[in-house]
């Protein structure tokens, strides 16, 4: 399922993500946590690779168009549960 949002909206929810997050959804997909980032507007490419977004300059940090929604939809499944994502003692 594809879905486009403005490239603020799709960094606010990366920053309302509880602490842990990304690093849990990487897990979840088996990707790197840089992979994760770069979803989110990260652009280290060379730790991490793109995840079908295309993103255009414009109003509102522009637009962004997401070719899979399974980070977005975790992430927000995530916030709205307000699941705790900390490390523990023994993954720090």
């Amino acid at each position: 399922m594809t879905r486009t949002m403005t490239f603020n909206e799709l960094r606010d929810i990366k920053d309302r993500l509880p602490d842990g997050a990304i690093h849990d959804i990487a897990c979840e997909l088996g990707e790197s946590v840089e992979t994760v980032r770069n979803y989110f507007g990260g652009q280290n490419f060379s730790a991490g690779k793109n995840c079908g977004t295309h993103m255009e300059l414009g109003p509102g940090g522009g637009i962004v168009v997401l070719n899979d929604t399974f980070i977005l939809d975790r992430a927000l499944e995530m916030i709205h549960s307000g699941e705790d994502h900390s490390l523990s003692p023994a993954e720090a």
